[in-house]
């Protein structure tokens, strides 16, 4: 009774009980409680950022709220350029060369480049920032002939000096810029390699106490739209794709057409079961196309047709309704005609990656049997172009990506008439991101003018023409280049255009240029459009 008396009273000193006979008693010790203590938390003082390191990220380090530093010894963080990463959160920031559009060259070596670098060249630009990143990736300090600049001033001092090449970010391209390959590669291209690409950076914070954008060049975002001219396969051409095989035509050119997220083509002839047996010296301008004929847009992977042409309804209105229906059953849209006036009117609508195109256009030279009427089938008249207008200023406020495919007046020369530039500039002011002539037999030239990319024309794709007999009797074989437009955007920004080029041989079959032959091509149209050569 005694031990329980004296362990049960609270708050009294520690008692050892006295020991009984025969047995073992511990001492009891009480200690008062102590509670425990938090753990100290460290204090974020910062995040330091290189000079090297783009706008955009750090931006991404502001908008998370975190405080920038002016040295690496008070972070809690450091973003940074690097070449091995050990950890960290990592963003890949792809760089390209690029010099004014209107260049002829389309391909530097990394050797080239770095000779530029050190001031072996006509002169390289890039902004303060892009400069700190090359000075690691490209060796060191730079040559005389390097100058940084602002980011606002770049495009057009290139454009000021023909000479000049830059260095910009991916996600500052534009569409007046031409981005040169390096070594094969081009980051505008849909088979582009990082791996093997020399311009590419690697951005680390570490630790990662704040969140970066994976890079600025998603492949998933890039969207490629290829515009071509005039497809009439009808004579020679249709001939040749009954003795070789309805895809002929595309043999050379083929992957160029397939590897495009959007082909449009301007197929100027209906197809018809009844169409007579092709004739290559047929002189008569009555055209139909026989229906297996369908089998090379079948090969190429046509998206988009354009009815704008001319010679649609040779073959009456039924031809082409028969046309439409084919077209319709293969999955591809059309606009710039249709069953009847309202459907000629409508846009075709595609949704590739994100980003969404609308194409729309019109025939104005006629003939008046080719338009389309409240009751059959045709191209779409062009009448006031008021409606036109009013549908492209429509459908960029929805949010699209307006390409407009215009049937205009034809001429034989590269120059484009007063006339022509009044129409297309008024299309390009309702808001028209490109505006392209789809009616030149004989490519014509181009101008960017109110932030809209205008071709004039295009020149052929399909068609037969080898030469071009002028009234004084004197013949041209420049009819046989041909331009392909292929346009390519990021996130539905337009932010390069590249001009292929091909050369029709065999009445049938483009090909390719040499690079003799599209360096002089380039050079005289760079000048038909204002740009010297």
């Amino acid at each position: 009774m005694l031990v329980l008396l004296l362990t049960g009273c609270a708050g009294s000193p520690a008692v050892a009980a006295p020991a009984l006979a025969g047995s073992v008693v511990a001492a009891v010790t009480l200690t008062p409680f102590q509670p425990q203590q938090p753990t100290p938390m460290p204090t974020l003082a910062g995040v330091w950022v290189s000079a090297a390191v783009p706008e955009v990220l750090r931006q991404a380090v502001l908008a998370q709220g975190l405080p920038l530093v002016e040295s690496k010894e008070q972070a809690s963080a450091v973003l940074e350029q690097a070449s091995v990463v050990s950890g960290g959160h990592v963003s890949k920031w792809i760089y390209a060369l690029v010099a004014a559009f209107p260049t002829v060259r389309d391909a530097v070596t990394f050797d080239e480049l770095k000779a530029a670098w050190q001031g072996n060249g006509g002169g390289l630009l890039m902004t303060d920032t892009t400069y700190a990143a090359m000075q690691t990736l490209l060796g060191g300090q730079a040559g005389p002939s390097v100058r940084q600049v602002s980011a606002a001033e770049l495009t057009d001092l290139l454009w000021q000096d023909r000479t000049l090449w830059a260095i910009v970010p991916f996600d500052a391209l534009n569409d007046k810029l031409k981005v040169l390959e390096i070594d094969g590669q081009s980051p505008l291209r849909k088979e582009f390699n990082s791996e093997q690409y020399v311009l590419k950076v690697l951005y680390v914070v570490n630790p990662e106490l704040v969140s970066l954008p994976d890079g600025n060049r998603d492949s998933e975002k890039l969207t490629t739209v290829l515009m071509t001219g005039t497809t009439a396969l009808v004579r020679a051409i249709s001939y040749k794709m009954q003795i070789n095989g309805v895809t002929y035509p595309a043999r050379d050119i083929g992957d160029w057409l397939r590897g495009a997220d959007i082909l449009h083509v301007s197929n100027e002839v209906a197809f018809t079961p009844d169409c007579p047996e092709p004739d290559p010296n047929d002189g008569h301008l009555r055209f139909c196309s026989a229906v297996e004929n369908i089998g090379l847009l079948d090969e190429i992977g046509v998206d988009v047709i354009e009815s704008t042409g001319n010679h649609v309804n040779d073959w009456g209105t039924d031809a082409l309704a028969y046309s439409l229906d084919l077209y319709r059953q293969r999955g591809w849209l059309v606009f710039g005609g249709g069953q009847n006036l309202a459907e000629a009117a409508q846009a075709a609508i595609l949704e590739r990656n994100g980003a969404r195109f609308a194409f729309i256009g019109c025939n104005e030279p006629g003939p008046n049997f080719a338009w389309a009427t409240e009751s059959h089938a045709g191209a779409m008249p062009c009448g006031d172009y008021v409606w036109l207008e009013t549908e492209i200023r429509r459908l960029k406020a929805s949010g699209a990506v307006v390409m407009v495919g215009l049937q205009n007046y034809e001429y034989y020369s590269s120059d484009a008439r007063p006339n022509q530039m009044e129409t297309f500039r008024r299309l390009a002011d309702a808001g028209a991101d490109v505006v392209s002539g789809s009616q030149a037999h004989f490519s014509q030239s181009m101008e960017f003018y109110n932030g809209t990319f205008i071709h004039y024309g295009l020149g052929n794709l399909f068609f037969d023409q080898m030469w071009h007999w002028y009234d004084d009797g004197t013949r041209t074989e420049n009819i046989r280049r041909e331009f392909l437009d292929r346009y390519v955007f990021y996130d539905g920004r337009l932010v390069g255009i590249e001009l292929l080029t091909s050369m029709l041989e065999d009445f049938s079959k483009p090909r390719p240029m040499t690079v003799e032959e599209r360096q002089l091509f380039l050079q005289e149209y760079f000048a038909a459009s204002g740009w010297g050569g």
